[in-house]
């Protein structure tokens, strides 16, 4: 396998792992046959441009070309935001996880509802934000809500845990805003003084 297929192919499985979802369950989500994306997790098969874009939009990934010499100011970005994830307050991961496994059940019901698909973008979001210990009750509330949507009830219900989910992002934005101004950090590097090689 190439390095930069091998790359991609571990982001996809550990995005897909990561949500909690089967081989299947991402393949009825994205249209894209099991064996394919098992050949693509192997790394035995080229990917297609649209199978890889179908695949990320789902698990909540961005296909993004960035020049070469920011290349290390994006790595460092993601494992900045990936890290506080696993760092975080154990109640906090295990609740997103049940909200991340309700979303993506479903999309298992629904997979061109743009408003599962708004949600999860807004989950996705609010999960990198700092969360107070005051939200973590709404956090789960949503989540039982979302958990206790019947099947054929998805739109209807859904608006209202959706405005739930963004109210609860304001909310966090607003605590956010109104804590004391950190002081400035100079950053290690500048893009600006790297050379191109």
């Amino acid at each position: 396998m190439k390095y930069a297929l091998e790359h991609i192919a571990t982001a996809l499985k550990t995005a897909r792992e990561t949500q909690g979802l089967s081989q299947r369950a991402l393949s009825e989500l994205t249209g894209v046959p099991q064996s394919h994306i098992s050949k693509i997790e192997t790394g035995n098969v080229d990917l297609r441009v649209s199978s890889l874009i179908e695949l990320a939009r789902v698990l909540g990934l961005e296909l993004v070309l960035v020049p070469r010499k920011s290349v290390p100011a994006v790595n460092s970005i993601i494992r900045s935001t990936t890290g506080a994830v696993r760092t975080a307050d154990p109640d906090y991961r295990a609740e997103f996880e049940r909200l991340r496994r309700a979303i993506a059940a479903l999309r298992r019901t629904d997979p061109a509802s743009s408003e599962l698909a708004q949600l999860q973008r807004e989950v996705r979001d609010l999960q990198h934000m700092k969360v107070s210990s005051a939200h973590l009750e709404d956090l789960r509330e949503i989540t039982s809500s979302l958990q206790n949507i019947q099947e054929g009830q998805l739109p209807e219900n859904l608006r209202p845990i959706l405005s739930q989910v963004q109210q609860l992002r304001n909310s966090v934005a607003h605590d956010l805003e109104s804590m004391p101004p950190v002081e400035k950090v100079r950053p290690a590097y500048s893009l600006e003084d790297e050379h191109e090689q």
